[in-house]
């Protein structure tokens, strides 16, 4: 590190020195320990600006008192069927970890349908999973690997994207500002898979927009990545959707509810499931758990997070006018035949 970056680091500490308790007490909550690994991730995340970074910091402590988010993991989405439903349309799970320790998410961007629930149950799981993954996941795999791990590499399966992807962009939208104002810089890699046409378009379209740290982060690799991926994990760790070429379906079936990582029957499910109801049972001593979702204040997106996601409406837009096209083309050739 250098100097700048360490004197950055001191005059950040220094600030957060003045912090009324509360605020300190959710930091505490937030570093796990490791209080300047934290400060760092929130001065990347503005390009070394203190005072940049300070409001970033204080708005999501802020966020976190006000959405009760250090009480979150004792809040299950219940019934059971319910939880069910949101895992069958929210394809996200734990596969694995990589020769360096790093969890591996594996995402199935193109078969989530995000319609099985209220936006709200999204919301909430999608945090639940975060904070899991920064309360349990990352100080276990810290202990295992001896060294300490803050960051995963996540794989985003692009299966079976199609066009009306755009009926979910106002909710991936606001996850991703859930994660970048509150969670900046848990990813070092985004391994992009299965990609079809449609994402090739889009992806030229947004690239010129992403800043060049972010740019830096993500690969997209051939077919299912496979051989790239294995470069940085083991076969044990591959998503099921890259395991073998040509495969790519993440809703594959072929290993069992057991190796798809987005199954509620997967260990890393049930784990996360019965840590929350534990949580639950501790706080509520015996009283029925409450039902409903935890509503969370969505943060205001970012311009720039704003502007992608017009890019991409435009470019899907774009391509869905196209397709029209080609279609009415078709149909005329086959009525004039």
């Amino acid at each position: 590190m250098s100097n700048t970056h360490q004197e950055a680091i001191k005059q950040f500490l220094s600030l957060m020195g003045n912090v009324d308790e509360q605020l300190n007490d959710t930091f505490q909550n937030m570093h796990h320990g490791y209080p300047t690994e934290t400060l760092a991730r929130f001065l990347k995340a503005r390009d070394w600006d203190v005072q940049k970074a300070y409001k970033m910091l204080i708005d999501c402590l802020q966020w976190r008192i006000q959405n009760e988010i250090d009480n979150i993991l004792s809040k299950p989405i219940i019934p059971a069927d319910l939880y069910r439903a949101v895992r069958d349309s929210q394809l996200v799970g734990l596969s694995g970890y990589s020769k360096e320790g790093l969890p591996v998410i594996a995402i199935g961007v193109g078969l989530s349908t995000y319609d099985k629930a209220s936006v709200n149950y999204y919301v909430q799981s999608h945090i639940q999973m975060n904070e899991y993954r920064d309360r349990v996941i990352l100080p276990a795999a810290t202990q295992k690997y001896g060294k300490h791990i803050s960051t995963c590499l996540k794989v985003l399966d692009m299966t079976g994207l199609k066009l009306s992807a755009l009926n979910q962009i106002k909710l991936l939208t606001t996850i991703s500002t859930i994660d970048d104002l509150n969670y900046p810089e848990k990813t070092e890699t985004y391994y992009i898979v299965n990609a079809p046409y449609i994402f090739s378009a889009c992806w030229k379209a947004v690239k010129p927009l992403l800043q060049e740290r972010t740019k830096r982060k993500i690969q997209v690799l051939q077919g299912c990545g496979r051989d790239e991926l294995l470069k940085v994990m083991d076969y044990s760790s591959l998503p099921h959707f890259c395991r073998k070429e040509g495969s790519g379906s993440s809703r594959n079936r072929s290993n069992g509810t057991i190796d798809n990582c987005f199954s509620l029957d997967h260990s890393y499910h049930q784990q996360l499931y019965n840590y929350i109801r534990h949580q639950a049972n501790l706080i509520e001593s015996g009283r029925p758990i409450k039902q409903g979702s935890v509503h969370v204040e969505f943060p205001e997106p970012d311009p720039e997070d704003t502007k992608i996601a017009k890019t991409i409406e435009s470019e899907f837009q774009r391509l869905a006018d196209q397709n029209g096209i080609c279609n009415s083309l078709n149909g005329l050739k086959v009525n004039g035949d």
